[in-house]
């Protein structure tokens, strides 16, 4: 049986690529991180080697020792980590941060994904296994779009894929062609939260960036994406069609169709 490593981050989204993975005949090994990573992954990967974020330079023996070659980086580390004792403490991690002219996120993924291939790593798209689940051009949901709605997801898209360009954040809210609020490094939830503490009924727009890496960092939308955008009363929700992972698909359009919140793949 072949071999898969993952590097697993938060969420559900390294949980659904270790039972894609199994079920397509490999044996996962994962490299979780404490502090971030799901326990469930012990019932769904083969082996896990659990990590602090400070020991990184380790998997690169631990993929050696079990003869791993292909290598996935599924879900996210929390961002707020980048300040944190652990990682000011870390001269692995310092030696990367180091090595790079910015902290901004295609930065530090590129100087990681650099390391893994040095060390004769493939590093795989996220998607590798779960192309299923990304998101098609179309409405996922049966409400109309209006006029107005409409308007607003192409000023967020081009809008969106600016800010994406820069590397500052994947995400937009709008309102009327107005700007309301933009992701930076707090992530896209928090995003939606402050988004809704300003206005009601805005349109939330996320994108993959212009020269998008799929190996790490693509957008990702799920039940949580979903029941954020009731709490901050979000009519609409347009993310990128062919780049956007969505999660828990059924259960989310469920939720989005009681609450009349419109989403949709552009």
């Amino acid at each position: 049986m072949e071999k898969i490593g993952i590097i697993a981050g938060n969420r559900k989204f390294p949980l659904l690529f270790c039972e894609a993975a199994r079920e397509k005949g490999f044996s996962v090994v994962a490299i979780a991180i404490k502090g971030d990573t799901s326990a469930r992954i012990k019932r769904l990967a083969d082996k896990v080697y659990w990590l602090n974020l400070s020991e990184f330079k380790r998997l690169f023996g631990i993929f050696a020792s079990e003869g791993v070659k292909k290598v996935v980086m599924a879900g996210q580390i929390s961002p707020w980590r980048l300040f944190s004792r652990e990682v000011r403490e870390s001269q692995d991690i310092q030696q990367i941060l180091a090595s790079i002219k910015n902290k901004k996120a295609d930065s530090i993924f590129g100087a990681i994904a650099a390391r893994l291939e040095e060390s004769g790593l493939t590093l795989l798209d996220s998607s590798t296994f779960c192309e299923n689940l990304l998101v098609k051009k179309g409405a996922l949901t049966t409400g109309k779009l209006n006029q107005e709605v409409l308007e607003d997801i192409n000023f967020g898209f081009d809008l969106a894929k600016s800010v994406a360009a820069l590397d500052i954040g994947q995400t937009v809210a709008v309102k009327a062609k107005a700007v309301v609020a933009v992701e930076a490094l707090e992530g896209t939830d928090r995003l939606i939260r402050r988004a809704g503490k300003i206005v009601r009924g805005a349109t939330i727009v996320k994108v993959a960036k212009p020269k998008q890496d799929m190996r790490f960092d693509i957008p990702v939308i799920g039940l949580r994406t979903v029941k954020n955008l009731v709490k901050a009363g979000v009519k609409c929700l347009a993310v990128e069609a062919d780049k956007t992972l969505f999660i828990d698909r059924d259960s989310s359009l469920k939720l989005a169709e009681k609450k009349g919140i419109l989403i949709t793949g552009v």
